[in-house]
């Protein structure tokens, strides 16, 4: 008997997830929101988004799957619109990046059922043959752009950090930053491990795509002023981890994924609610801008460095052991295919991008948390008090710090045990990694550290004085225009060689997919509408070469 849904292990925890967040999402937004005009509509997108998400995972008919899909792309396009002011086309953009790859999704359908003769998700399993213009391998690839869309994968991104900027931020933290990855990168493990049968030459490609996408995102992300946009593309770097895990093919690179689509929501959303605080007490989020928040916002501060360290890959939190997974699952695709030169290699530059990424995603989150928490204060702040957000703001980011540290500390007896290691069996750690020695190990030195300081004798002593470089005072006393924001921290590499052309490019929309796509269809209706002049004997040129053309097509 047909089934039109199917709870296993590799969806169940994602609709518990999706539950978690949903019910943080509301919590929130009860404080974010409140005041804002179009109240109502805006719980009753959420309510509707959260429900076609779990009808979505739980999918095992691909009509329906498709139906759940394509109504997501639309109550995105109706919150990101709920923004104060300037997200038309924001909301635009992402209707048609999303829905184009939905169409695709619905081509990559019809041929799974031309080769199978069926929508039932667990009756389908297509092996990948090595030709590459095979209907199976269309197929895959159909199904494998929709899941980059929606989770925001390299080439099709371009979304996000413009929602991240513009759109109202429990939006932001409810769909690219949780459900939207959850959603992409479950369904392309999906079908990697159930509806198609892989090849290495797919693997390769998803290893290569996951790479670049950690990369070239978090090359952007250095560079940005605004805190928002800034989390915009560590949630496209991020993305590359998880495509990069499902693409090792390997128990321990799958697993680590997939944990990492996890710890992701969880760390991504906690960050995106501590920019809501920032922005909703200073009201701006551009780093320029901000500056000495940590003493008058502590909570916030608090959950947004635990939050950074997460990301970053910093043990003992959740990040770490995430990445730490798909770390070994690059590694044994090295170790386990000795004889298959082009794989190796591919997984060893894999694995130094991934590496690299980690170095920059914290060396990011240094200016984020410099910038906003750390940094001088702006002169109209406050400098004493509290700017501390209500409880219904900061008690879910506060939550979800506290999630990160225990799913990093407690990896193997909570998250892994119980969410993942029942989705993808066979996992095989090829090293140990003791996480709550380790954990105790830095709580005792914090202590130490804090019991010697409180031990000196001598108190220390604080004065604000005039910035200066090289012992050369640049003003006589301090003033705004000498306050050191750190959102300068990395600006030189855009001067470096070849970067300077790229980042120039970007900028300039060169890599955008629908600036890119824009830009065809106006230069095809600007063909058009020279031709299309208005002068009579043009039109009877045209259509005499037509019939022309009709004549030599029916004679042979």
């Amino acid at each position: 008997m047909d089934t039109w849904v199917r709870v296993d292990a590799l969806n169940g925890f994602v609709v518990a997830a999706i539950g978690l967040f949903f019910a943080l999402t509301l919590v929130y937004s009860a404080g974010f929101m409140k005041g804002k005009q179009k109240n109502g509509q805006y719980y009753i997108y959420v309510i509707l988004t959260a429900a076609a998400s779990v009808l979505a995972v739980v999918s095992n008919n691909l009509l329906l799957l498709l139906v759940c899909w394509g109504f997501l792309g639309f109550t995105l396009y109706l919150l990101i619109n709920m923004g104060d002011v300037d997200t038309g086309q924001t909301a635009k953009k992402t209707l048609i990046i999303v829905g184009g790859s939905d169409a695709l999704m619905l081509f990559g359908i019809g041929l799974i059922y031309k080769i199978t003769g069926s929508f039932q998700m667990d009756k389908i399993n297509i092996p990948l043959t090595h030709h590459y213009l095979s209907l199976a391998t269309i197929a895959y690839l159909c199904l494998a752009i929709a899941c980059f869309a929606k989770a925001g994968a390299v080439p099709f991104h371009s979304w996000i950090p413009d929602c991240a900027k513009k759109a109202p931020i429990p939006v932001t933290a409810f769909l690219p930053a949780s459900l939207d990855k959850l959603l992409g990168v479950y369904l392309l493990a999906r079908i990697s491990l159930n509806l198609f049968a892989m090849n290495g030459a797919m693997n390769i490609l998803l290893m290569l795509i996951g790479a670049f996408t950690i990369i070239s995102a978090v090359m952007m992300a250095l560079i940005q002023h605004n805190m928002k946009k800034l989390l915009g593309y560590h949630a496209v770097s991020q993305v590359g981890y998880m495509v990069l895990g499902i693409g090792t093919g390997n128990p321990i690179g799958i697993a680590g994924g997939l944990f990492h689509m996890l710890n992701h929501a969880v760390y991504k959303t906690c960050l995106f609610f501590t920019a809501g605080n920032v922005e909703y007490r200073a009201h701006t989020a551009e780093l320029d801008k901000l500056g000495g928040l940590a003493g008058l916002m502590p909570l916030t501060y608090i959950a947004a460095v635990i939050a950074s360290l997460s990301i970053s890959g910093v043990p003992p939190f959740n990040g770490f052991v995430s990445k730490w997974m798909v770390y070994q699952g690059l590694v044994q695709k090295v170790t386990m295919t000795p004889g298959h030169q082009v794989t190796s290699v591919v997984a060893v530059l894999c694995l130094a991008a991934a590496l690299f990424g980690s170095a920059l995603t914290l060396a990011s989150f240094m200016k984020l948390i410099h910038a906003a928490f750390l940094g001088q204060a702006v002169s109209s702040q406050p400098k004493s008090g509290s700017l501390e957000v209500p409880a219904v703001m900061w008690f879910p980011a506060v939550l979800l710090a506290a999630v990160c540290v225990l799913f990093g500390v407690f990896a193997q007896a909570i998250p892994l045990k119980y969410f993942i290691m029942p989705a993808i069996p066979g996992v095989n750690f090829s090293g140990q990694w003791y996480a709550t020695l380790s954990t105790a190990l830095v709580i005792i030195g914090l202590i130490l550290g804090a019991l010697l300081f409180k031990l000196k004798a001598v108190k220390p002593v604080f004065r604000r004085d005039a910035s200066y470089t090289g012992s050369e005072t640049a003003a006589l006393q301090y003033n705004e225009t000498n306050r050191v924001t750190g959102t300068e921290f990395y600006n030189t590499i855009k001067e470096y060689g070849i970067l300077k052309g790229i980042y120039k490019r970007a900028e300039a929309g060169f890599f955008d997919i629908y600036e890119q796509g824009k830009a065809f269809v106006f230069g095809i209706g600007r063909f058009f509408q020279y031709l299309h002049n208005g002068v009579l004997p043009t039109y009877l040129v045209w259509t005499l070469l037509g019939m022309i053309v009709l004549f030599f097509t029916l004679v042979k």
